[in-house]
């Protein structure tokens, strides 16, 4: 049976998905995480640290869900503060000094949106990764593993190499929020994931992304030791390109709306 968009924005939600430690775990080595932003907390939406991947040492950043009620309450339900993308932002820096690739796991309906945050400069935080990111001289894969949501999940997806999951989305707004705006009526959010062009293939068509990861394996050893494969594979071109600045930045230019 053919799945529809927004049949993908519920497989994508999936509380039985791996979430981004998940990831971490069934794919590095040695894994160190690293807290804080320096200047006000640490974000549990966003984890990030050091490790080795087949023994080359990179920097890993992964927006974290949780698998369980409680989990999900403590991360946040995997929507960053600014705080997160600062301590994103933090690592990245300190992989770039220590000429580490750096990779990202996105799974984001989208950065909170609660008083405090935008108190403490969300929408700044965000815009600094984005610039950042675009000059950022190491190596950077980010991959869609679930939704990827807004400026939200850009925030970490400005990379020389951008993957998603077989049934992740990537959209400017939900499903939902968009029905909002546009008919009053959130009911109909299965009508605006049929336009949004969010899905894997919608992504790959319009130059957003370079790679489609299948599922048939979610979770299972094979699944991630095929990930494993094609993240030290790709790493090693990346890391052998004099001009991976100038690339990124015309990749993106050559994005089509």
């Amino acid at each position: 049976m053919n799945q529809t968009p927004y049949d993908r924005v519920k497989l994508a939600r999936s509380s039985g998905r791996p979430t981004g430690l998940d990831y971490i775990r069934h794919i590095f080595q040695g894994f160190i995480e690293l807290h804080g932003d320096r200047r006000f907390a640490d974000d549990p939406a966003i984890v990030g640290g050091v490790a080795r991947l087949d023994g080359q040492p990179v920097t890993v950043l992964a927006m974290e869900k949780g698998h369980t009620a409680r989990e999900r309450a403590r991360r946040n339900f995997g929507a960053p503060h600014p705080e997160g993308y600062r301590k994103a932002l933090r690592l990245m820096k300190q992989a770039e000094k220590f000429g580490r690739p750096v990779i990202c796991f996105v799974d984001t309906s989208g950065a909170y949106c609660g008083t405090g945050a935008e108190e403490r400069g969300q929408g700044q935080a965000i815009a600094e990764n984005l610039m950042e990111l675009s000059t950022l001289c190491v190596p950077i894969i980010s991959i869609l593993i679930g939704e990827g949501g807004s400026g939200g999940a850009l925030a970490l997806a400005v990379a020389d190499r951008v993957w998603m999951l077989q049934n992740a989305v990537y959209s400017v707004i939900s499903p939902e929020g968009c029905a909002s705006i546009l008919w009053k009526d959130p009911g109909r959010a299965a009508d605006a994931a049929d336009s949004l062009k969010l899905t894997a293939e919608d992504a790959r068509s319009l130059g957003v992304i370079e790679r489609i990861l299948p599922e048939e394996d979610l979770g299972k050893p094979a699944f991630f030791d095929r990930i494993r494969r094609l993240l030290t594979e790709e790493l090693s071109r990346l890391s052998a390109d004099p001009d991976l600045v100038g690339k990124r930045y015309d990749r993106f230019r050559r994005i089509r709306s």
